[in-house]
């Protein structure tokens, strides 16, 4: 028995100690399928975004646009290019809104009697301050903004307008619920002025219930009325509800310490690999290089970043030379004004470069489920199906029309096919524009997986046209 058992050890020991087989070098799979285990099989087992985003967040959290941080991460973006050993890394200058938060805002309800209960806030970005001795005001409580519109100046004017309109937890996908609800965090402020509110609150756009206050650009007139606005965190915009049903005549106190200073110098960082047939048509992976200056930035946006630059890496190491020209873009801005993805589009135009492709990495660094595609030309999304069965072992089984993310939009109005990876979105706006959005959210074989989607794709509309 002894012997029977040694024997079934061993041969389990040698059986576990066989390689196991490698679908690159599987004789029954077609060239396309080996050429698609090679390129996750490398990003998977080799696979250096990980890194490069731990370096990222670590030494330049906080990229706002006019930030140090941003300058750092600029720099960062250029000597990690050119390390990859790339035919060109170069810059372009673009000048970009300068706006800081400031020490500290704050906001707290005030009882009729007891001390003052702070609430977790955050100003939104682009917020003017409030006066040096701060906001005291009643509050009124709104669901839309079509409701504020209903009540006219009589009942706005002198009052904190709190608009508490919660993500809609029935929308399966959660980027579809913020972008209902972002109505009032992008224009409640400005709507809230024109009535004459003395500043604006607005529920965090999540649908998590924690105390992490989630930041974001509002919109304000060039020549106002503007007021200062700050986002609760979902568990304060609970508490301040409550409080008020209890007593509508409770009065919130609001200071904000944020500045506008005079734009500044910022660059979108650009890596590019020569093409070895059409070197003069473009093909474009890219994300935003900035972050909110409260955000380490690891899914929003350094995940786009190290995984646009991980494409490349994955292009060296396996020795592919693509027939076009490939540009990694990393774009600066996206978060508070959209200029570097405006400026690279403007600077294409004025050179009368032709793109091809424009692809981004916006979402996060989740799990990867597929690709957003878009063109004026044709159905992008039809003809990059006859690829579907290739993507499906890799857990990519979505498809679907749109034009991917900000900064390549510009690129869809000069003909440029655009688009973007689409990762699992669930655990997104847990942590989006939020103090939590760090490395330690980050699974590394997740974002090694959306790496090795983007070459993938890339490598076949590269090489097969789309």
């Amino acid at each position: 028995m002894r012997r029977l058992l040694l024997a079934a050890l061993l041969g389990s020991t040698a059986l576990c100690a066989q390689p196991a087989p490698s679908a690159a070098t599987d004789p029954t799979l077609s060239p396309d399928e080996a050429m698609l285990a090679r390129i996750f099989a490398e990003s998977l087992a080799h696979g250096n975004a990980y890194e490069n985003l731990r370096v990222l967040t670590t030494a330049h959290p906080g990229r706002l646009a006019g930030s140090k941080s941003l300058e750092g991460a600029v720099t960062w973006g250029q000597k990690t290019l050119a390390a990859l050993g790339v035919d060109r890394v170069f810059t372009q200058e673009v000048m970009v809104p300068h706006w800081e938060r400031g020490a500290p805002e704050s906001v707290r309800l005030l009882p009729s009697t007891g001390p003052a209960i702070p609430l977790a806030a955050l100003a939104l970005g682009n917020s003017v301050a409030t006066p040096a001795g701060g906001i005291t005001a009643e509050v009124l409580v709104v669901k839309s903004l079509a409701e504020l519109e209903t009540l006219g100046r009589e009942k706005i004017a002198g009052k904190i307008v709190f608009f508490n309109r919660p993500m809609d937890p029935a929308m399966v996908l959660p980027g579809r619920a913020y972008g209902v609800a972002g109505d009032q965090r992008r224009l409640g402020p400005i709507t809230a002025a024109k009535f004459g509110a003395l500043a604006a609150l607005t529920r965090s756009l999540t649908h998590a219930q924690n105390d992490f206050p989630h930041t974001g650009g509002t919109t304000y007139l060039p020549d106002g009325p503007n007021i200062p606005a700050c986002a609760l965190s979902t568990v304060a915009a609970d508490r301040l509800s409550a409080a008020l049903a209890a007593d509508p005549k409770l009065r919130v106190a609001m200071q904000t310490n944020t500045s506008w200073h005079p734009d500044a110098l910022s660059h979108n960082v650009i890596g590019e690999i020569r093409g070895s047939e059409f070197p003069d048509q473009i093909i474009v992976v890219g994300g935003h290089l900035d972050s909110w200056d409260v955000a380490p930035g690891a899914h929003d946006d350094g995940a786009g970043i190290v995984q646009s630059i991980e494409v490349f890496r994955i292009f060296k190491a396996l020795g592919l030379k693509p027939r076009h020209t490939l540009r990694a873009v990393l774009f600066t801005n996206e978060e508070n004004g959209l200029r570097g993805g405006t400026a690279y589009a403007d600077i294409a135009r004025k050179a009368g470069e032709k793109h091809l492709l424009a692809l981004e990495s916006d979402t996060g660094g989740f799990q990867p489920r597929g690709f957003e595609l878009a063109s004026t030309q044709f159905d992008a999304v039809a003809r990059a199906l006859r690829w579907s069965k290739l993507f499906e072992p890799y857990g990519l089984m979505k498809f679907q029309a749109g034009r991917g993310g900000a900064d390549v939009a510009p690129l869809h109005l000069l003909g440029a096919t655009t688009g973007q990876i689409l990762p699992d979105s669930q655990r997104y706006f847990d942590i989006h524009h939020t103090t939590a959005d760090s490395l330690d959210q980050v699974n590394p074989r997740e974002l090694h997986l959306g790496a090795g989607a983007l070459a993938a794709l890339i490598w076949l509309i590269d090489t097969q046209g789309l």
